[in-house]
């Protein structure tokens, strides 16, 4: 087929391509016009490597970890730990060491979800295929685009991404659109001829460049360049990082952050003074041995009042969402938009492909002489039945083979079955053609062999109309025709005009599109104009429609329960729109498509009023998008945008949520996205909201079972500060009276980093709540700690600390009376009391996150058993909180004490008492809303 280059690729820089002569561009890069080799391409490969854009580079890895550290919280934390090495040498040591250890677990996990998250695009290249026509071992096949090579061949038709920088050479009536690397706002009509060698891009009409859409006639050009050595690749270069949307959650989360750290400073400065008051005034000590003393109390609060493992539960929580939604053919890549579509209130969707199949579908005949037939099945599977009037037919009649053994014949589409799914090569129209007649036993292979064509008049928007030229062996040579109804009737004779055009009518009210189909004797070998100017004789009409998705009208119905509106915005004419508006659910009753022309001469205030009444948008381009986005958020609305093409990136941006488009998406629109669909299908884009939402209802779950753990810490500690009584300790040889601690720091870090932690993320893994779908998106304004939160919050850590705080005291008295026949000392038995507090504490987490499993309603109405990771949670719990107690190391990091059985039941029921309350509290709420 073609020698290996001799040589390396000549530089485009060096060696202009759009000023030199075709012939010599083939020959620079030894490509022969009918494609290289299959062996030749894989070695082209190998040395260029594949033809895909660099990925631009995101945070670095040391801006991540400083994202994880760089939160008041965890400076408090820092803080805390070394002021306690500092104040207290012994103990002081191993509780900072075991804070600092707690600080960096946090960082690890935050940094490897996060990273995970910002290389989650690099990714996308392998899961969605993109393609491109091209001439490999002298035949024209359909390649991934990040399979070609310089060299390789490639054929341009109307509707056609450009794959690569191309030199084209051969061409009829070729025009691309390249307003997106040029900013020229009409398509360019190409040429082959060469150009001056300092043209501009926009001069270079001998080349097309990748990312270009051709809106115009058929090419065949060499690819010169690819990957980041193409002017897409250029651009793509010199964009910048897109940059973070801060979401309502991580804005509210970071103001309860502050509000935390705050609120934990004035506090720890109060048990300060009055710490050290009380053992100055009690405990007959001076004033810095009173402070340091209470000091470790201040620094007991601050760990025990910080949610440590809220950061890791808020971070794993998403990345189970991002999972979830990956599993449904939404790829996420912005880690926070997870639960920012709980509160889309509009989708604004495009039509082709994403609510529809984008595979057109002939759906209706009609014959001259015996009127209109109907043909169903959808999509390229040539399956399908015949019928008239509603009776099937079978076979078809004579009439109706000849209309679609025209439309078969006519057309330079193919049909055929890769991977277990049927697939066309050429345009969408043509290859509905195909399909309807291969479903009624016309095999295009053979076919075309039997009528063989001799000559062909390309479709051109000037004539509206293609012809071509076939032998029909014994039967003579023939001319058919196709194309626009009104240009076919024109040229035929004996027609009852008005009639075909009332059915073109007819079928175009449905949303269909109609070709019409002729046919006229000849006798030449070579087509011309005046050829296809009269006498044909009227075959028929054939209508077809891009069907919609049947799982797609399912979706917009949820979505509309879930008060949330659909809006369809698409670049198809107004009656097709309208048409799939209306068999979607989409538009409203009475109210017709808005073209983008009407767009163009609205101002803003117009703009808001019109979206406000009108939800199907047609022949719309990309700034019409980004000024319906506009108009929507100023309006108060949550938006949803989805776009695939390098001109919808703004709108991507603009949008509360940009969804791309996976298979037809170009790169930039995806790098402008939050969300990636992998399947193009708006079914995807509910089936996200849905797990946005339970993302949203499962991190409220979570906040309320861990802020009242953290606020009873706190609680314990402020009441043992102020009320408990002192005890004796030798500090520095003198017996003094000092605060007794009801926990130490590590076993605060214990309950709330090991323990919440373990026991709050079973509840991302929750079940979606039954009405997920069936109430309308949350307000975004609305703050994460509402009246119900803080409510919850402070009824459970009142339980939590009265029930430590009693067994602690109750254990303590109990023990201290009976000392002298036990044997143990005052600091064992201070152990015993704290490890009794911990458990209670543990207890009550255990049952809480039960009832934390549902809000609103009975863990017994949700399903008991219905999230099993909750008892994996449960189980792991008990089993630490059992080494927490009896393991010697563990006794010897955290100084507890081994419990009897007799303690362990009595912590165990204590901590059971939280869930006939909150039941109580869940019916009182439930009752109220009713």
């Amino acid at each position: 087929m073609v020698n290996s280059l001799d040589s390396g690729l000549p530089e485009a820089a060096d060696h202009p391509w759009h000023s030199r002569a075709s012939d010599g561009v083939l020959s620079s890069l030894g490509a022969p016009k009918d494609g290289l080799s299959t062996e030749e391409a894989g070695k082209r490969l190998a040395q260029y490597g594949a033809n895909v854009l660099d990925k631009r580079g995101g945070v670095s890895v040391m801006a991540l970890v400083w994202g994880q550290i760089n939160n008041p919280l965890i400076w408090v934390l820092i803080g805390s730990a070394v002021i306690a090495m500092l104040v207290d040498p012994a103990d002081g040591l191993k509780n900072g060491l075991v804070i600092l250890a707690v600080v960096v677990i946090n960082t690890i996990i935050g940094f490897a979800q996060e990273y995970k998250a910002s290389r989650a695009i690099e990714s996308l290249s392998a899961m969605v295929p993109e393609f491109a026509t091209v001439e490999r071992d002298g035949k024209r096949v359909q390649l991934p685009v990040a399979e070609l090579v310089p060299g390789d061949v490639v054929f341009l038709q109307s509707g056609d991404k450009v794959p690569a920088d191309l030199r084209l050479f051969q061409l009829r009536t070729l025009q691309i659109e390249e307003a997106a690397l040029t900013g020229e706002s009409v398509p360019v009509e190409k040429m082959t001829d060469p150009v001056a060698a300092n043209a501009t891009l926009g001069d270079r009409r001998n080349m097309a460049f990748s990312g270009s859409l051709v809106t115009y006639g058929t090419g065949l050009g060499v690819v010169t360049t690819t990957g980041n050595g193409t002017e897409l690749g250029r651009i793509n270069t010199m964009l910048g990082e897109t940059t973070a949307v801060a979401t309502p959650l991580s804005i509210a989360l970071h103001k309860i952050g502050i509000v935390l750290t705050v609120g934990i400073a004035v506090i720890s400065v109060v048990i300060l003074i009055v710490g050290t008051a009380r053992a100055m005034s009690e405990g007959g000590v001076d004033l810095m041995t009173g402070l340091r003393e209470s000091v470790i109390f201040a620094i007991t609060l601050a760990v025990g009042a910080i949610p440590e493992g809220l950061p890791a539960i808020v971070t794993i929580a998403l990345a189970i969402g991002v999972q979830r939604m990956a599993a449904r053919r939404a790829v996420v890549r912005k880690l926070p938009s997870v639960e920012t579509l709980g509160s889309t209130t509009v989708i604004c969707s495009d039509k082709t492909g994403t609510l529809t199949r984008n595979e057109m579908t002939v759906q209706a005949l009609y014959l001259p002489g015996s009127g209109v037939y109907r043909v169903d099945g959808a999509g390229y599977e040539p399956v399908g039945r015949l019928s008239k009037e509603g009776n099937p037919l079978a076979p078809a009649p004579d009439d109706v083979h000849e209309l679609l053994l025209a439309g078969i014949l006519c057309c330079d589409a193919t049909l055929e079955k890769k991977v277990g799914r049927w697939q066309i090569t050429g345009d969408p129209t043509e290859g509905a053609l195909v399909t309807a007649a291969e479903k009624f036993g016309i095999h295009t292979a053979q076919a075309r062999e039997q009528h063989a064509r001799l000559d062909t008049i390309p479709f051109e928007s000037a004539n509206q109309f293609m012809a071509t030229l076939h032998d029909g062996g014994a039967d003579g040579r023939r001319i058919l025709i196709k194309g626009a109804p009104e240009a076919v009737l024109g040229r035929c004779s004996h027609v009852d005009h008005d009639t075909a055009i009332r059915q073109v009518e007819a079928f175009a009210s449905e949303g269909m599109r109609v070709l019409g189909f002729a046919q006229k004797r000849f006798d030449r070998a070579a087509l011309d104009m005046e050829d296809c100017a009269q006498g044909f004789e009227f075959t028929g009409l054939q209508a077809m429609i891009d069907p919609p998705r049947t799982e797609v009208i399912d979706a917009i119905r949820a979505c509309h329960r879930a008060g949330i509106t659909v809006k369809m915005i698409t670049g198809d004419h107004m009656g097709t729109a309208q048409a799939i508006g209306e068999q979607l659910g989409i538009a409203k009753r009475g109210a017709k498509a808005v073209t983008g022309v009407q767009l163009a001469g609205m101002d803003s205030a117009a703009l808001r009023e019109i979206v406000k009444d009108h939800n199907v948008f047609a022949r719309v381009a990309p700034e019409h998008k980004l000024g319906l986005v506009r108009a929507l958020q100023d309006n108060g609305q949550v938006t949803a945008m989805t776009g695939d093409g390098v001109n919808d990136a703004p709108a991507l941006k603009q949008s509360n949520i940009g969804v791309a488009m996976g298979i037809t998406g170009t790169a930039v629109s995806k790098e402008a996205a939050d969300i990636v669909l992998t399947d193009d299908n708006f079914a995807s884009i509910a089936a996200a909201v849905e797990e946005g939402r339970r993302v949203y209802d499962n991190l409220i779950k979570s906040l309320a079972f861990v802020l009242p753990t953290n606020l009873g810490l706190a609680l314990i500690l402020i009441y043992a500060v102020g009320f408990f009584p002192l005890v004796e300790k030798t500090i520095d040889g003198q017996v003094v009276k000092d605060l007794l601690l009801p926990m130490l720091p590590t076993q605060l870090l214990w309950i709330n980093l090991v323990a919440a932690v373990t026991l709050a993320l079973p509840l991302a893994f929750e079940a979606k709540e039954p009405d997920v779908m069936n109430r309308p998106p949350r307000d975004p304004k609305e703050p994460v700690l509402n009246k119900f939160v803080v409510f919850r919050t402070f009824l459970a850590a009142t339980l939590m600390s009265a029930g430590a705080v009693g067994l602690f005291l109750w254990q303590y008295d109990a023990e201290m009376a009976v000392r002298v026949s036990t044997g143990l000392t005052e600091a064992q038995i201070v152990s015993e009391a704290q490890t009794m507090a911990v458990t209670t504490v543990i207890m009550f987490q255990v049952f809480y996150m039960l009832s934390c499993r549902s809000l609103k309603d009975s863990v017994f109405k949700i399903g008991f058993f219905s999230n099993k990771t909750v008892f994996i949670g449960i189980g792991a719990v008990l089993a630490l909180q059992a080494l927490f107690i009896y393991a010697s190391l563990m006794q010897a990091i955290f100084s507890t004490f081994p419990l009897n059985g007799q303690s362990l039941l009595v912590s165990a029921l204590v901590g059971a008492i939280i869930l006939p309350v909150i039941s109580v509290e869940k019916l009182i709420r439930n009752r109220r809303r009713a």
